[in-house]
């Protein structure tokens, strides 16, 4: 027989950035709340790595900010295209209002634990790792729980809300039977490290014939997506692994020359397929989804993150109080999450699909040409501030709210 824990008003599905902050933020309520991580920590590479500033200003507002700029981590104030052209523009975060005007790295895993840490200072806050969520608990066509697979066992957990933060590959969408709406994402991502040398220093985001690459600055190693036409993996893979770095070579040879010396089988080249989609309807009676679980994002800008955590704000400030008083949330509330959430996520989208699919190749071969986008924005300073609001701050920036600011500390 399975375990039975004891009742929560709130299980959060997924250790995310938005299952933590959703946790982190209901817990500072007074809601009981549980999330549950399928892994034993949160050391996975190929993450997003990017805090934005609309992040950073929530954090204010919680006023752990400081806590968290003691973490060791790198500030990017703009965001450039380099090309076989010459350098260009896109975003100037540095005209975004002060103090919190640039984006910030550091491994995901770092900002887990910080926020991990906050959350446990709140005895109504629990976080238990190795539990693979298998399934969902019902009372007649309500959600009422989730089944989890414990280092001992089978363990279940009533809850009064499920929260689906469990990403692209959200077992809880599939579980509650939620249709999924989908929109052609223009790239495939290959992700792989290589040695960082101390003093060495290569653009950020780079563009040529038949890929686009985005390497991030890991102090001792850098971490590369590598951005392919949609579909065509299997033509690269067909050909030895160093076809990538042929490829590099003319734009990125750095780069280039130490994947011959380190990457040497396609087993050290990670995909990630990529998809954009999004739920027509993210909730049923019992039960909602945010972040990917509610609308996948391809990772052009790294928004897919703020994004994610603005839906865990926006859902903790509209059902908190509700859970606060030990009531069962109403599909009124839930529906509220999506309407609020919703535009954002859909014409970033578009953005995406749209607007910056030229940034890629359309197939692996194609002869280099200069993006529109980017020639664009590049010659006109006050689109680059524009578009450093919209992957900064976002088109619907969320507050906690005074409920959440002026909570009982722990």
């Amino acid at each position: 027989m399975p375990e039975t824990l004891e009742r929560k008003d709130c299980v959060i599905v997924g250790g995310g950035p938005a299952g933590m902050i959703a946790g982190l933020l209901l817990a500072r309520l007074g809601v009981e709340v549980c999330v549950l991580e399928k892994h034993e920590d949160f050391l996975r590479d190929f993450r997003g790595d990017t805090i934005h500033p609309s992040t950073l200003k929530i954090m204010d507002e919680l006023g752990i900010i400081d806590r968290f700029l003691e973490i060791p981590h790198r500030r990017m104030y703009t965001v450039s295209v380099s090309s076989p052209t010459g350098v260009s523009t896109l975003a100037n975060f540095s005209r975004l209002p002060r103090p919190y005007n640039f984006v910030a790295f550091l491994p995901q895993w770092d900002f887990l634990d910080f926020i991990a840490s906050e959350a446990e200072r709140y005895d109504n806050f629990q976080l238990i790792r190795e539990a693979p969520v298998t399934g969902l608990l019902f009372e007649g066509e309500r959600v009422a729980g989730v089944k989890y697979d414990g280092v001992d066992g089978p363990v279940e957990v009533p809850a009064r809300l499920v929260i689906g933060a469990d990403g692209r590959s959200s077992t809880i969408r599939e579980q509650a039977d939620l249709e999924l709406q989908d929109s052609r994402s223009p790239m495939d991502v290959l992700w792989f490290r290589i040695s960082r040398r101390p003093g060495e220093s290569v653009p950020f985001v780079n563009t040529a014939g038949g890929f686009a690459a985005i390497v991030i600055d890991r102090d001792e190693y850098w971490q590369v997506a590598f951005c392919i036409p949609k579909g065509g993996y299997a033509q690269l893979r067909s050909g030895e692994v160093d076809v990538i770095a042929d490829q590099l070579t003319p734009q990125l040879p750095v780069v280039a020359e130490r994947f011959r010396e380190e990457i040497t089988t396609w087993d050290d080249v990670k995909l990630l397929s990529v998809s954009v989609n999004r739920l027509l309807r993210w909730y049923r009676d019992g039960l909602l989804c945010i972040g990917d679980a509610a609308h996948a994002m391809s990772p052009a800008g790294g928004v897919g993150i703020n994004l994610a955590i603005q839906d865990a704000v926006a859902a903790a400030r509209i059902i908190g109080p509700t859970l606060v008083r030990g009531e069962d949330v109403p599909d009124t509330l839930l529906y509220r999450v999506q309407q609020r959430r919703l535009l954002p996520a859909r014409l970033i989208q578009a953005g995406q699909v749209r607007i910056f699919a030229n940034l890629y190749p359309k197939y692996l071969d194609q002869p280099y040409s200069p993006p529109l986008v980017p020639r664009i924005i590049g010659r006109v300073s006050p689109l680059q501030k524009l578009l450093a609001r919209i992957i900064g701050i976002g088109l619907r920036p969320e507050r906690v709210g005074k409920a959440i600011v002026n909570a009982p500390k722990p």
